[in-house]
């Protein structure tokens, strides 16, 4: 069947270098690994770390971070051996393509940019909310929106997205610079939080370490939608907290390792990918996961994980400012809104990249594909994605969203981790220069473990995926498939060696 039909790697890597649609290598194993750590701090620490303990875990959420970190590094692992034996961008949906068929390679490319979009437009109204968390803290009273005739735009996502998106299209290389600049600023902050925090630590604040489950606010419906969907199949009422809780905060902070799948789609992009990918992806999970135990151990042990569920939107700065350390409260309020900057465009750029990678196969309209002559990346694409996710993000209340990125990236994660094992059997001759070690063991168990997670995240999330996958199928039916150079190509073939009709319906259904 045609949906079912793979595509060559020796194709994809030809593709790639395709005149007027090809990108420059020029990322080190230092530029990912700062990437990895651009996106990955920002995201979990400034933004669902409180809110997992808060509304989850409680003290408990270092094992849920625990658990997400085991989760992505399994993916990552198998991410490392798809991207050094197909070093082009893309990332899933190129490892899908080349093992499981375009169908599937669709859907994944659709969830990717589900991931990824959502994403971007979620931290820059993180972004925006910071911001006026700073002006207020050091005494400016400026709106954070503007009434611009009917609508009222939230000036602070749109400026943020609408300058990184700038620098993007200027160069993947400068781009990697400045967000390296604001690392390590955001880095140095989040060290501050960690020994600033730790004197305040009180051993009483760690019990219970796991909440007992007690029943989820709401009396109606709502309260199902909020619950899990295994909690949701065992049978058990709503619930908040206990050890569901503790899954489902692994589930709602695995949003803190999304930079790691995206660094993989820069792999088109990287000086000799074979070894400064593997390199660069776990050297900077390592340090993520050890920053992210010791903030969440930090916060937990400040105050009571009751003190940050009673606030509204439970953040690193409720619990200094609980502890009554307000200029703690304002340096990080000042390094949170440093930290989801680099998120933003590390974000951008990986949307970007996908959509090429999409559209140079003719199953998004090609003309998305096309390069800077004279830079080598995709602006008017980058442009694109940058103007999109900024409306969305200063016109829209996408938080409510904040789901849906981590539903997208696992079950990216799934089939990536499937795919090793089907790639091993089909191209034997191929030899990366990383290999997931234990065989088929850990591809399965990287699988297992996220589908679970997966059930860990609200029925709602479930239903509102189940709606993108709708759409993105009504579109590769309706547009896609018709379009794929993939199929093209086939046609081709078939009409060369079988130019009669009924030769050629004989031969298809041969196949």
């Amino acid at each position: 069947m045609q949906i079912l039909r793979t595509k060559p790697i020796e194709q994809t890597l030809a593709d790639s270098d395709e005149p007027g649609r090809r990108l420059k290598r020029t990322l080190s194993t230092w530029d990912l690994m700062i990437m990895g750590i651009a996106v990955a701090v920002g995201a979990g620490i400034f933004s669902v770390g409180a809110k997992a303990a808060a509304n989850f875990s409680g003290p408990a959420v270092t094992v849920s971070f625990a658990i997400a970190a085991v989760a992505c590094a399994l993916a990552i692992m198998c991410y490392a051996e798809f991207a050094t034996a197909i070093p082009v961008a893309g990332s899933a949906y190129v490892f899908t393509y080349a093992t499981m068929g375009e169908l599937l390679a669709w859907i994944i490319g659709w969830n990717l940019i589900l991931e990824l979009f959502t994403a971007g437009a979620v931290v820059a109204k993180y972004w925006g909310l910071y911001l006026s968390k700073v002006f207020s803290l050091v005494g400016l009273n400026v709106p954070a929106s503007v009434q611009l005739g009917p609508v009222e735009l939230v000036w602070g996502p749109f400026l943020i997205v609408s300058i990184f998106t700038v620098l993007l299209v200027l160069g993947t290389k400068l781009s990697a610079r400045v967000g390296n600049f604001f690392t390590i600023i955001k880095i140095a902050v989040v060290l501050f939080v960690i020994v600033v925090g730790f004197m305040y630590v009180k051993a009483q604040n760690y019990a219970p370490f796991v909440p007992k489950a007690v029943p989820a606010h709401g009396t109606d419906g709502t309260a199902v939608l909020k619950q899990s969907l295994v909690a949701f199949a065992s049978g058990e009422a709503p619930a908040q907290y206990g050890l569901f809780g503790v899954f489902a905060g692994a589930a709602l902070v695995f949003f803190a390792f999304i930079g790691f799948d995206v660094v993989a789609t820069s792999a088109e992009e990287v000086r000799d990918p074979q070894k400064t990918l593997p390199r660069g992806i776990f050297a900077g999970l390592g340090a993520v996961t050890l920053l992210y135990i010791l903030v969440s151990l930090a916060l937990t042990g400040m105050v009571p994980y009751t003190t940050l569920a009673a606030a509204d939107q439970p953040t690193l700065t409720t619990a200094f400012e609980a502890v009554g350390n307000t200029d703690a409260a304002k340096v990080i309020a000042f390094g949170s809104l440093v930290g989801l900057t680099t998120v933003i465009m590390v974000l951008l750029m990986g949307l970007a990249r996908v959509v090429l990678a999409m559209s140079r196969d003719g199953l998004l309209p090609r003309a998305l594909s096309v390069t800077s002559e004279k830079r080598s990346t995709p602006a008017r694409l980058q442009i694109l994605c940058g103007a999109l996710v900024a409306l969305v993000a200063g016109l829209t209340q996408v938080d409510v969203l904040e789901e849906m990125i981590n539903i997208g990236t696992l079950s990216a994660f799934v089939v990536v981790s499937l795919g090793i094992i089907v790639l091993r059997r089909r191209r034997p001759d191929l030899k990366p220069s990383f290999r997931v070690p234990f065989g088929k063991v850990l591809p399965i168990v990287s699988a297992l473990l996220c589908l679970y997670l997966m059930a860990n995240l609200a029925i709602e999330t479930w239903i509102y995926f189940v709606v993108w996958l709708a759409i993105g199928l009504t579109i590769y039916f309706a547009y896609g498939r018709g379009h794929s150079r993939l199929n093209e190509r086939f046609a081709e073939a078939r009409s060369a060696v079988t130019p009669d009709h009924e030769a050629l319906d004989s031969a298809s259904v041969q196949e």
